[in-house]
């Protein structure tokens, strides 16, 4: 990060800052944004965090999670505490459209601007940016902010919960994205006394029947695998989301598990939404999903997990995915997924 010393000097006297995270919060974009806001609370600051929806209910034991403005639910109080802010905090997102109509709220404010996240190619908006597409989530960028900043006297069992919490729904509990530096990480922040058995029992095991239940629905009857393309899909309707109740959160993860089967090297999860079609990849090794994310379905994200939206509809969507195949069958094939 360039001029550590303008920002510390800018933070040296009590602000309103605002910390924003983008739509369809995960546990990353949560956790980072709580992180900070408990450690700017304990500097005299005013923070407040506005997410532009609801997050997901596996988080709703996290300590500020209810302080937190949901953009969706109050449109009135999320913009009146935007246009009120000094300074503004851009986690985990790399460009303003990825916050919707926040975004457009955002835009015009000719105050600081920070942004720390961990995605390929931000945007050129903010006034100070930390930016490292190594790190394993936005939380793990939090603590070397903290260090780069000067706080580590101010790091508490709190805060470290929150950025733990990041971590670890980043990273799939420790099977992606992970290095030595991302471990002892994770150490300082167990010595300093978070409980990860506890976190990690928190964050996996609090999930419903119908989780389990849609599960196997996806599982058994949602999924197909393409050998030739060493690639596997899961699709849900309409009808699914109406059958199973499915709100918020409730399919997080599920695309991770087509990974599980040998040879496989890309999952795709297809989503029909009320309005668009979203679409999740992922990927083993040097295969790359953001190209796919960002060439032909107006997303982008990471190497190995990124996003999209089709606006065709789920069949059509479904059918123009199968038609790209064969040009990235070649790359899939050159993976060896024991060496990834």
């Amino acid at each position: 990060m360039e001029n550590i010393q303008a920002l510390r000097n800018l933070l040296a006297e009590p602000r309103k800052v605002v910390i924003l995270t983008h739509r369809n919060p995960d546990g990353d974009a949560i956790g980072s944004s709580l992180a900070l806001y408990h450690l700017l609370k304990k500097q005299g600051h005013d923070p407040v965090v506005v997410c532009p929806s609801e997050y997901p209910g596996f988080l709703e034991w996290m300590d500020g999670v209810h302080q937190m403005v949901i953009y969706d639910a109050d449109i009135d109080l999320a913009k009146a505490e935007i246009e009120s802010g000094d300074v503004f905090f851009c986690l985990d997102f790399n460009a303003l459209d990825r916050i919707d109509k926040v975004g457009e709220i955002l835009a015009p404010i000719a105050k600081p601007k920070v942004m720390i996240d961990h995605h390929l190619e931000p945007e050129s908006f903010p006034d100070f940016l930390l930016s490292d597409t190594t790190a394993s989530s936005t939380s793990e960028l939090i603590y070397d902010f903290i260090q780069l900043m000067g706080w580590e006297a101010l790091l508490d069992i709190k805060i470290g919960e929150c950025i733990f919490t990041g971590i670890v729904t980043d990273t799939g509990s420790f099977k992606y994205s992970t290095s030595p530096k991302l471990y002892r990480t994770v150490a300082s922040l167990v010595e300093l006394g978070v409980k990860d058995y506890l976190l990690q029992d928190l964050i996996t095991n609090s999930q419903e029947e119908k989780h389990l239940r849609l599960l196997g629905h996806c599982l058994f009857n949602r999924m197909e695998i393409l050998e030739e393309y060493r690639t596997g899909i899961i699709t849900l309707t309409k009808e699914d989301y109406a059958r199973f109740d499915i709100q918020r959160g409730d399919t997080e993860g599920i695309v991770n598990y087509i990974l599980r089967i040998r040879g496989i090297i890309m999952a795709v999860f297809i989503t029909e939404q009320p309005t668009i079609v979203k679409i999740s990849l992922r990927s083993k090794g040097d295969f790359s999903v953001q190209e796919i994310a960002q060439k032909h379905f107006k997303g982008g994200g990471h190497k190995n997990a990124s996003g999209g939206a089709s606006f065709i509809g789920l069949k059509a969507t479904l059918k123009k995915f199968r038609e790209l195949l064969p040009e990235y069958r070649e790359a899939l094939n050159r993976v060896n997924e024991f060496t990834v």
